[in-house]
């Protein structure tokens, strides 16, 4: 018993933590020591692995591809430009014609430079327009202030065939529902006649349609008095809202040995356009959206892309109304805040070039709605209001073989080429003062096809007639025009 005690006195005391291993393992020193770098080391590995990761690159910006079928519609609407501007403003006029002296304060919305006189190019479409002298004056000795411009009977034929077609029972209610999905589109249901007035020729609307074609349709749309001025409204209740426009171009044949999907997703391009892959997969992410109607407005919480799934389809939406199936791209920018379509508008329509396409041909910018053309640049589906522009192109081409004909004293060839580099003509957009000379055309700013203002700033740089050099110039055409025979004698009718 000695010996045990003796042995009992020497050997150490059991440590109570041996008792509880898990309490040591959580409380002990070295596993804390251990913890912080385990931790720093995963920090540093998840790190590495992020870094490693390649970040999502932005779509690199689309090249614009040139489609030559699709230019050339833009070059033929540009060279009968002018023409068709003129028209507009001589039709405007109860009498159907205007003095010289106040058609020179047009030169903004016909798009004459300072530079250029106004009756050469009056003189380059003899089958359209015709300068007469007033009555009041000496036949002996005509002067700038004396002469006037009017329709030829071959206008007045046009314009009167074209009326009578908007006014038919097959048309008018095609028109009448143009501005009926116009209205839909918009949040507030109303869009300002002067708005709506840059749309209205592409959409094959006389220019006095608030005159003619509104009153007419009462149970769909009235014209209302807002603090943004005179605007069309839906009536109260709305009509029901009609469905999207149809595809124009018709599907393609199953040329496939077997009815199976596809394995991969196909994107149908126009022909002669590659994309880079990016950008492929883009529109690829983009099509497998769910679909949006251009009638239905998306939440405030909604995403960039659908978003832009929507001003797409309202892009569409208007391109299909209109006659040629495009319009200039300035005419959609009207409508941004309206349409509720993205500040960069003509950014959206190059990064969809299946959709689109933006020609730069011309004076201004022109889109088009690639579906409704094929390969070569006809269109699939003819609007009856196109009889207008070729009639009016017919014209401007018999102008042309008429000047050819006096000029050589032969009679030119039908096959002659129009093409005239003269046509084209810079243009300048600016807002100006509205005239009431013109209140027949310009009132509230409804002024038609590139209906831009006319100025009336009187004793400034730019007025016209205090500028004598091109009084000078204009005197001299003047006088050119009377000893060519060119200039005919007024009626009792022609005293304004």
């Amino acid at each position: 018993m000695a010996v045990a005690s003796s042995f009992s006195s020497v050997l150490p005391a059991p440590s109570l933590s041996l008792t509880s291993p898990r309490r040591l393992a959580r409380q002990g020193p070295t596993t804390k020591s251990l913890s912080v770098p385990l931790a720093i080391r995963c920090a540093a590995a998840a790190t590495a692995t992020a870094a490693s990761t390649p970040p999502r690159r932005p779509i690199p910006p689309p090249k614009l591809v040139r489609c030559p079928a699709l230019d050339r519609h833009a070059a033929r609407a540009s060279r009968v430009r002018f023409a068709r501007k003129l028209l507009t403003l001589l039709l405007s006029k109860p009498r159907r014609f205007l003095p010289v002296r106040v058609l020179r304060r047009c030169r903004r919305f016909l798009g004459l430079p300072r530079d250029r006189p106004m009756l050469p190019m009056v003189l380059r479409y003899p089958a359209l327009f015709r300068l007469f002298q007033a009555p009041t004056s000496s036949p002996l000795s005509p002067t700038l202030s004396t002469l006037a411009v009017k329709l030829t009977p071959a206008a007045e034929v046009l314009a009167a065939d074209l009326a009578a077609l908007r006014g038919g029972a097959a048309v008018a209610p095609a028109l009448a529902g143009k501005i009926h999905r116009l209205l839909l589109m918009t949040p507030r249901r109303s869009i300002p006649v002067n708005k709506l007035a840059h749309l209205a020729p592409d959409l094959g609307l006389a220019m006095d349609f608030r005159a003619t074609l509104c009153p007419r349709h009462p149970d769909i749309f009235n014209l209302v008095n807002t603090s943004r001025g005179h605007a069309v409204q839906l009536t109260e209740p709305p009509p029901p809202s009609p469905p999207p426009l149809p595809p124009l171009r018709p599907a393609a044949p199953a040329d496939r040995l077997m009815d199976r999907p596809r394995r991969f997703p196909n994107l149908p391009l126009r022909r002669g356009l590659n994309l880079r892959r990016a950008h492929r997969d883009y529109l690829l992410r983009f099509h497998s959206l769910p679909e949006v109607s251009p009638f239905e407005q998306l939440d405030e919480s909604a995403g960039i892309d659908m978003l832009e799934r929507r001003a797409c389809a309202v892009v569409r939406e208007v391109l299909a109304m209109t006659v040629e199936k495009r319009t200039l791209v300035d005419h959609l920018t009207h409508f941004r805040k309206d349409f509720g379509l993205p500040n960069r508008l003509h950014a959206l329509l190059v990064r969809h070039p299946e959709m689109f396409y933006v020609s730069v041909k011309g004076v201004r910018h022109s889109v088009f709605l690639v579906e409704a053309f094929d390969d070569d640049g006809r269109l699939l589906v003819e609007d009856e209001m196109l009889v207008g522009r070729d009639k009016l192109e017919e014209l401007v081409r018999e102008g042309k073989r008429m000047r050819r004909a006096k000029k050589k004293g032969v009679l030119a060839l039908d096959g002659d080429s129009d093409d005239d580099g003269d046509d084209e003509v810079a243009e300048e957009v600016s807002p100006l003062e509205v005239v009431d000379e013109f209140g027949d055309l310009f009132e509230d700013g409804a002024i038609g096809e590139d209906w831009e203002d006319v100025s009336n700033v009187v004793g400034g740089e730019g007025d016209e007639e205090s500028d004598a050099e091109s009084d000078a110039i204009e005197e001299f055409w003047v006088k050119k025009a009377v000893a060519e025979g060119l200039v005919e004698s007024g009626t009792e009718q022609d005293i304004w």
